[in-house]
């Protein structure tokens, strides 16, 4: 039976330190930030990832994308839970409201992007299979949105380079006293 894991306290907030359960609020969970991505709180370390799912909260401001429009050999799934989102999958565009749940089947080209006059919130979870495959296709719907690898490729790192992403840094956002946990 897994013991309490030890939640330290990193450069943006709490993060697992050791293998366990844990309780942490979405204030005091570690976060990130990302110019071109929003940013999110997140509930693994590095060190201490979650085996078979990844789960967190995304803030994203209107126009700005989660991530790269990808598909993925997992299933996902998305609920806003506050604001407005605009779903780009398979190259059609859908808006997306408060309480709307995404449902991503593996291999489903999609990414959400903020909308609306304010402030979006977006519950993302994903399996972890144990073979990990995911493709970033070129697309000129995303690439509308700031959201198309330059290419397609199966390399993250080079979707990401290529056009032009850097890592998220580990901070809380500049809009942290407008988010309903602060």
């Amino acid at each position: 039976m897994p013991d309490e894991a030890r939640l330290d306290q990193g450069d943006s907030g709490l993060k697992p330190a050791s293998e366990g359960w844990f309780v942490v609020n979405v204030a005091d969970a570690a976060w990130f930030v990302h110019d071109a991505f929003g940013a999110g709180a997140s509930f693994e370390s590095r060190e201490f990832p979650f085996g078979d799912f990844g789960i967190n909260i995304n803030v994203l401001q209107p126009g700005q994308p989660l991530c790269l429009y990808h598909a993925e050999h997992a299933q996902e799934g998305f609920l806003v839970l506050a604001g407005e989102c605009l779903l780009l999958v398979n190259e059609e565009g859908r808006p997306l409201r408060a309480w709307d749940f995404f449902h991503c089947p593996a291999d489903v080209a999609h990414v959400i992007v903020g909308a609306g006059d304010g402030l979006s919130i977006v519950l993302a979870v994903g399996a972890r299979p144990e073979q990990e495959h995911i493709e970033y296709p070129r697309s000129d719907l995303a690439e509308r949105h700031g959201a198309s690898a330059v290419e397609t490729t199966s390399n993250p790192q080079e979707a990401y380079t290529r056009a032009g992403h850097e890592r998220p840094r580990p901070e809380r956002p500049p809009y942290w006293d407008d988010l309903p946990w602060s």
